[in-house]
């Protein structure tokens, strides 16, 4: 864009004079004028009667803050008949509002509930989280066969490769636990979520010890002692027709949305946590409080996969929950801690249910040909709009981490 400066000319030479104090020279200021010139912009083309015609002109343009261009361009949207695949370096910087589609998952649509996913960089430099749909991802063998959904939040520390890690095998590890245990003719949740858990704590240590090609769009660039200090939450929540389990290692968080109530089914690993402070204290670790209380004035969390220089203090053994489904229990709604560190659980129960029972309302106003093709499309855009609109909303009331949200809605299983 030129600037392009004109003014009018005095009729003498004195009065074109660049002398500061004179009159005609503030004068001859006063009657400079800017013109910005937009490129690109076409002049006005005479018409038929040899007149130009006058056409408005942009002479400038709004940008948004760096923090919205961080927000907007970094954000995620994933419906039901799509998967996340965070890139590698877990950054982001394209166009991310597209839908990311994968016709595998899609052809099987009607197995699992419908669900909406949002992740958002926000106001950090790199995008850190990562999560995991992995519907129908285990089958019991049983005569009424009965299919388990595998949703996962991951929030990784220092740097992303620990969530990706996590996202690519965590689900892989729960479902070979689940197969022994059923062999071995018992469904233990609780044995089965520990032994995943520190199955893949011991798999992300024994990968950063061993790797051998540095990533170049790895910040830590995976070098000892860095990738020692490389860790990440996980909640994970595996939903079949009768049951919702949940396991959490950290501050991510995962919140049931029953009969418009908010019912915690995890709780937060924060270090001043009463239980959590007397085990840290136990194991001869110590809680410092820098900008909140932190283990050995480091890590603001207590549990974590990874963390390998924190050990034993910081530990990877997830509290596991089993709850049994309701006819009221209208959405789950897991979540990294972008979103809880500024939105209570009642107010994040309250705009997904707006979005669902706002999407059934449309629906029922409007009837389809297809009744049951309908409800399907509008449950799961009611999901979309929630987690977007739950991510937003977490932004808007300045959140600094990564936001990153999924809701499942309960109400339409199979």
């Amino acid at each position: 864009m030129a600037e392009i400066c004109y003014g009018v000319e005095g009729e003498s030479k004195s009065s074109t004079s660049c002398e500061p104090s004179s009159r005609a020279a503030r004068r001859r200021r006063m009657e400079l004028r800017s013109v910005k010139v937009v490129p690109h912009v076409q002049p006005p083309e005479a018409a038929e009667d040899g007149v130009k015609r006058p056409r408005s002109v942009e002479l400038s343009r709004v940008t948004f803050s760096r923090d919205c261009n961080n927000a907007v361009e970094n954000c995620r949207l994933v419906r039901e008949e799509e998967v996340i695949l965070q890139p590698e370096n877990g950054s982001t910087k394209k166009n991310l509002l597209t839908p990311i589609l994968s016709p595998s998952v899609a052809s099987s649509s009607d197995v699992w509930p419908k669900f909406g996913v949002a992740s958002v960089c926000g106001r950090r430099r790199d995008m850190e989280d990562a999560v995991a749909i992995q519907p129908s991802f285990y089958q019991s063998e049983n005569e009424n066969s009965v299919d388990f959904h595998y949703f996962a939040v991951y929030d990784g520390h220092g740097c992303s490769h620990v969530a990706t890690k996590c996202r690519e095998r965590l689900h892989e590890l729960i479902r070979e636990e689940l197969l022994l245990e059923v062999k071995g003719g018992s469904t233990t949740w609780k044995n089965v979520m520990e032994r995943s858990f520190i199955r893949m704590d011991k798999e992300v240590i024994a990968w950063n010890e061993n790797v051998v090609n540095v990533s170049a769009n790895c910040r830590c660039e995976l070098q000892t002692p860095e990738c020692d200090a490389v860790g990440s939450t996980a909640v994970v929540g595996i939903v079949s027709p009768d049951k919702i389990v949940i396991a959490n290692c950290g501050d991510s968080r995962a919140v049931l949305c029953r009969n418009g109530k908010a019912v915690p089914l995890s709780s937060d690993h924060k270090p001043d946590r009463p239980d959590e402070l007397d085990r840290i204290q136990a194991a001869g670790g110590r809680i410092i409080y820098w900008d909140g209380p932190r283990v050995l004035g480091v890590l603001a969390m207590s549990r974590a996969i990874g963390d390998n220089y924190l050990k034993p203090y910081v530990s990877c053994e997830p509290e596991v929950t089993i709850t049994d489904r309701s006819a009221d229990d209208d959405c789950l709604i897991l979540a990294s801690d972008g979103l809880w560190d500024v939105v209570s659980n009642g107010t994040a129960c309250g705009v997904a249910r707006m979005c669902l029972k706002g999407r059934a309302a449309a629906t029922s106003e409007t009837p389809l040909e297809n009744s049951e093709g309908g409800a399907g499309e509008n449950s799961d855009k009611a999901c979309s709009d929630a987690s977007m609109l739950l991510t937003k909303l977490a932004l808007a009331r300045r959140s600094s981490d990564n936001v990153s949200v999924v809701v499942i809605d309960l109400r339409k299983m199979s």
